[in-house]
């Protein structure tokens, strides 16, 4: 079919700004799934920061939602891990991408959930729930996270156990990494937790903290602001309810421009997207 001949039987697509091509979708449950695409040459960012990317609303304007950036700084290519929701504005439209077709990315990074934002510590924790994962998954490849740590724990709580692969495969493919496999070494932590499906470790992370369960199983002390740092990603509720256990330990929130114990990422998007 010619461009002429198209053009007369559907309206042109709008022009797709800032686009970037995709170039693979694993889609890990009915509800989750990661894209990778192709990487600006121009695009700097540091490991744990999101960006603004979509694609074109049915009015011809551009839908952005904010999405960390599930790989590290270093990586040729820029994945995203995301959720699916039938009525979603965006995703109910972005799960369905394939190799090939293009997404738009808005190629200004931000985010709070990056090294600077935090005060020299021995303990670092990564708190996340669902797609919360996706800025750990690119700390956890960052060279910079094994050489400021002692120790690095990973909890992450989904609903059931199927939610929970992606971190999991992850995990368990750095201590091959070639570049960051040897810095690792027995540093790594892994806790994860389900809510609803049974599993070997159970409850949300706030009640695993606050009951002092996850220090026993992980033969860890309880967190102090001499020692532990912690970085949380996750729903609104979660994120207020794990700010006020951490601050009961405590630590006290930090930014950018005010490093302290404890940073939360305020633009993570969780349903309804």
């Amino acid at each position: 079919m010619t461009e002429t001949a198209a053009t007369t039987e559907r309206p042109a697509k709008p022009h797709l700004p800032d686009a970037q091509t995709v170039t693979s979708v694993r889609h890990w449950t009915d509800r989750l799934f990661s894209f990778r695409v192709a990487r600006p040459q121009s695009l700097r960012f540091r490991s744990g920061e999101f960006v603004m990317i979509g694609l074109m609303g049915e009015n011809g304007k551009p839908l952005l939602r904010a999405y960390s950036i599930a790989s590290p700084a270093w990586d040729e290519e820029l994945e995203f891990y995301s959720i699916k929701v039938p009525d979603g504005p965006l995703t109910s439209k972005l799960q369905h991408v394939k190799p090939g077709d293009q997404i738009i990315l808005r190629p200004k990074p931000v985010g709070t959930l990056v090294h600077d934002a935090l005060l020299p510590g021995k303990r670092l924790w990564f708190l996340a729930t669902g797609t919360g994962f996706a800025p750990f998954a690119s700390l956890l490849r960052e060279p910079e996270t094994w050489e400021k740590y002692d120790q690095v724990i990973m909890m992450h709580t989904c609903r059931e156990n199927a939610e929970l692969e992606y971190g999991r495969a992850l995990i368990e493919g750095l201590k091959e990494d070639p570049l960051i496999g040897e810095l690792i070494g027995d540093k790594l932590l892994y806790y994860p937790t389900t809510t609803r499906e049974e599993s070997p470790n159970m409850g949300r992370i706030t009640d695993n903290l606050a009951s002092g369960k996850v220090f026993e199983d992980l033969g860890l002390p309880k967190i102090n602001p001499e020692e532990d740092r912690a970085m949380v990603c996750g729903s609104l509720a979660f994120n207020v309810d794990v700010k006020a256990t951490l601050e009961s330990f405590g630590l006290e929130e930090g930014a950018n421009s005010d490093p302290k114990q404890f940073v939360v990422e305020k633009a993570f998007v969780g349903d309804g997207i």
